[in-house]
């Protein structure tokens, strides 16, 4: 699982996006995993942060029936509930830097996935993205406690299947 991160103003994924994306890539041509579940915020027409890491990943040689979008991964906590409610998921591998690993697996183990994190630090991290995490940490906490419902939900896309089958 890859979750979003920013796209530059060219719609491109950003640096720490790009270093989630090809650590998912080494995990895959390394059989450790059989799937790419993209996950990010598709809200506006503009804004798509999980086509452009389909492009990516295609371009890197991953197969299309391989690579799954949640177009509604607004945040950690809806990525992981939708990954769990709309994929399947019961077991993950997310590819995330160390500002963001504890909150993602944290957030998964609470809600019933088995979840590891791998490290996707390469250096492109800022003072910022700790300090947003103090706050992010405590919206996660109480999404949790109160049992908060993901904006978009929708239909079952199994995991398990072929992601050409799929918007």
């Amino acid at each position: 699982l890859i979750p979003g991160a920013a796209i530059l103003a060219n719609g491109a994924p950003s640096p720490i996006f790009i270093d989630r994306v090809d650590t998912a890539i080494d995990l895959y041509k390394a059989g450790k995993v059989s799937k790419i579940l993209v996950s990010g915020d598709n809200s506006t027409v503009s804004h798509n942060e999980v086509n452009p890491v389909r492009l990516y990943l295609l371009g890197k040689g991953i197969p299309d029936q391989d690579i799954f979008l949640d177009h509604a991964g607004f945040n950690t906590y809806s990525t992981m509930y939708r990954a769990r409610d709309i994929f399947g998921v019961t077991s993950v591998l997310i590819t995330t830097q160390s500002f963001h690993l504890p909150r993602a697996v944290f957030i998964a183990h609470a809600l019933g996935i088995k979840a590891y994190g791998v490290n996707a630090d390469t250096g492109h991290i800022l003072l910022r993205n700790y300090a947003r995490e103090i706050v992010a940490d405590e919206k996660a906490v109480l999404d949790l406690l109160f049992n908060a419902q993901p904006k978009y939900l929708g239909d079952t896309i199994p995991i398990t299947g072929d992601g050409r089958n799929y918007p």
